[in-house]
């Protein structure tokens, strides 16, 4: 029987296998919204964190550098797996339109199937869509994943047996000011998710709570470094970028095990932590 190596329903299934993109040093990082970051400790901190995911059980493969594209470090975005492979995305940030094709050419080497493309006018960041539940996604609208998007993805989805929920974002700080919908949630095990509660809309909080899908606030002044963007790599285990001590300490009293990485280039200078960087390819107990 040939071994399963991708298909990813869950934000929280043991985090099997991931592809990750090494950082350029190159490029026009002002132009991105990045703080120009140190380009070697840059690269330094990218290995710690694939030594980490590796450390606690995934196997890591690393797409090389897509030079000029600062970034494509942030893979969650360009591309989303399902079940049976992925979907390509189209992103609406003029700085990473080009990002499909080394996103698609990274899968295609890691031996995902790409199933879709997004289409026409439709535009889509994966830091808009999130795994509910096996049947149901989250998919936000907002400045960066369009309504025509998200009939893509019903359709592409419902074939499948999967139900796309729509939520819409607030504007915000606007629209030069990325506002994912994983900005302010991230799940963390099937009944428990962290989130930043002044940024959820209505509907997402009655779909926690229908579900019985316990949350773990974090405080304004801890939102801003990312203490909300928590990768989980089993239910209950999680990597955070270092820093956010009440966040931390927070997870840690409703039993989380918690291991951070130093972020301050690869995460701060960019505004992309753990779930931002790493492209789950295979998700399983």
């Amino acid at each position: 029987m040939t071994e399963t190596t991708y298909g990813v329903t869950s934000m929280s299934e043991r985090l099997r296998r991931v592809l990750v993109r090494r950082p350029t040093t190159t490029g026009d990082f002002a132009g991105a919204g990045w703080r120009q970051p140190d380009g070697a400790l840059l690269e330094r901190q990218h290995d710690d964190l694939c030594e980490l995911l590796t450390s606690l059980g995934a196997e890591v493969v690393v797409a090389p550098a897509a030079d000029g594209h600062v970034d494509a470090v942030y893979m969650y975005d360009s591309a989303f797996t399902v079940g049976d492979g992925a979907i390509v995305l189209r992103s609406a940030k003029p700085a990473r339109q080009g990002e499909w094709a080394p996103a698609e050419s990274a899968l295609v080497a890691a031996g995902v199937p790409v199933i879709a493309h997004l289409a026409g006018e439709a535009t889509a960041d994966g830091g808009d869509l999130f795994w509910l539940d096996p049947s149901t996604l989250v998919a936000g609208r907002g400045y960066r994943t369009n309504a025509a998007a998200h009939v893509q993805l019903a359709a592409l989805l419902g074939a499948r047996g999967v139900a796309v929920e729509r939520v819409d974002l607030p504007h915000d700080r606007g629209r030069a000011h990325v506002l994912h919908t994983m900005s302010f949630i991230s799940p963390i095990a099937a009944d428990l998710a962290v989130v930043f509660e002044p940024l959820m809309p209505v509907p997402l909080v009655e779909m926690l709570e229908e579900r019985h899908i316990r949350t773990i606030p974090v405080d304004a002044d801890e939102y801003g470094s990312m203490a909300c963007n928590v990768l989980a790599v089993a239910p209950g285990v999680v990597v955070v970028v270092d820093g956010n001590p009440r966040a931390r300490r927070a997870m840690e009293a409703a039993g989380v095990e918690v291991h951070a990485y130093a972020g301050s280039e690869i995460s701060l200078k960019g505004d992309g932590g753990p779930t931002c960087l790493t492209r789950p390819l295979l998700r399983r107990a």
